[in-house]
């Protein structure tokens, strides 16, 4: 979810878009909701009982932050049990799986690891009421522009029948169902997979995968391309030109020594960058186009790297070779690595001991600076250098 800010608009109370009184405010909400065509009914029976959750707000304040390494992330999260109930799904669920890459062009791997890394295939959905928690994160002032959009798009989905409000639970920032998604692209994208003429992405899995299958097609999957691809490294790289944004044709990586694990090369024409998670001597994958609605999904690399790995997985795809990259460094030392690279004007963002991309790229800079192999990976060394 975007990290956008929003403050409160100076306007009467009874036209205000966040905060003041929760009854003026559900009154406006109601007032827009049938300005859309939506009945009035709709809308008070999916207002009904409305509150603030001050547990959302927590969570909306203090989100977690990504600190765990792509080796302890992809490890703990594409183990072999879920690998093993992931494929099982596939087998349960073939004729959905094959009706959503016939329509919309998505492979089952690629549905069934978001599924799993979603919500473990549906067993783990999130307990906070989710008309509560758009009411409450929509009257808030921080980021009201993000969310009154989906408490109205809850509303349509009451008005359909596909969502009770008093008892429908989901995640703590309102997204819903097996794959997790907000209401307005279940608007947008919902399928009845099942043929009972609603959309139920929380309590039916063909709803879930082929609404899934449809939500990733718009973000532009392209049908019979690769996402991502495991290879080998020279030891003389030029490390400088690695990392997301360093795109060239995959056939130019390959002249430079760059091999593919499994051996297919029939890519070569496809744009591809090289990432190096941990570094140069831990894993290492090609990304294609493809990868970008992994990012369009989920902004974390490592979430979003791990999520197209695991998806290679179910389609066959051996486990990584791990490789023995350098240690990082922990949250203190990221910190202070962090500021010292801000103080030489890098961009960093956010002093918060995360490895965003902002971080990645001024690293690389620094160690090609510095004459280190510029792998993008902070090591001590490094800030000791600094």
């Amino acid at each position: 979810m975007s990290a956008l800010m929003s403050t409160c608009f100076a306007l009467p109370a009874a036209a205000q878009t966040c905060g003041g009184d929760l009854a003026i405010f559900l009154d406006g909400i109601k007032a827009e909701a049938v300005a859309k065509g939506i009945p009035a009914e709709a809308a008070d029976r999916a207002l009904a009982g409305a509150r603030v959750n001050q547990k959302v707000l927590s969570r909306d304040r203090a989100q977690g932050v990504f600190k765990q390494t792509f080796l302890e992330f992809s490890q703990r999260t594409v183990s072999q049990a879920r690998l093993d109930i992931g494929r099982q799904k596939l087998k349960q669920y073939a004729d959905v799986f094959q009706r959503a890459e016939q329509e919309f062009g998505v492979p089952p791997g690629v549905i069934a690891a978001f599924w799993a890394m979603e919500t473990d295939f549906g067993a783990v959905q999130g307990d906070f009421n989710t008309r509560n928690a758009l009411v409450t994160l929509a009257h808030d002032c921080r980021r009201p522009e993000l969310f009154r959009p989906q408490l109205l798009a809850l509303i349509e989905m009451v008005q359909h029948g596909d969502l009770e409000p008093a008892t429908n639970t989901g995640a703590w920032a309102g997204e819903i169902g097996q794959v997790q998604m907000l209401p307005e692209d279940i608007i947008a994208y919902g399928v009845d997979g099942d043929g009972d003429g609603h959309i139920n992405v929380k309590g039916s899995s063909p709803d879930a995968i082929l609404t899934a299958a449809r939500f990733i097609q718009s973000l532009g999957y392209r049908p019979g391309e690769p996402w991502i691809q495991e290879v080998t490294l020279p030891e003389d790289l030029e490390w400088e030109q690695t990392g997301l944004g360093n795109e060239k044709p995959a056939g130019d990586w390959f002249a430079m020594g760059v091999s593919p694990r499994d051996g297919n090369t029939n890519f070569a024409n496809l744009p591809a960058a090289l990432v190096l998670p941990q570094g140069r001597n831990g894993p290492a994958f090609l990304t294609y186009p493809n990868f970008g609605i992994y990012l369009e999904w989920n902004q974390s690399f490592i979430y979003t790297t791990s999520a197209a790995y695991f998806a290679t997985r179910l389609m066959g795809a051996p486990a990584y070779q791990k490789g023995n990259p350098q240690a990082g460094l922990d949250d203190a030392s990221m910190r202070a690595l962090q500021t010292k690279l801000q103080q030489r004007g890098h961009d960093v963002g956010e002093i918060d001991g995360i490895l965003g991309s902002g971080t990645r790229q001024a690293v690389q800079k620094e160690q090609a600076r510095l004459g280190l192999p510029a792998d993008g990976w902070p090591t001590r060394d490094l800030l000791s250098a600094l």
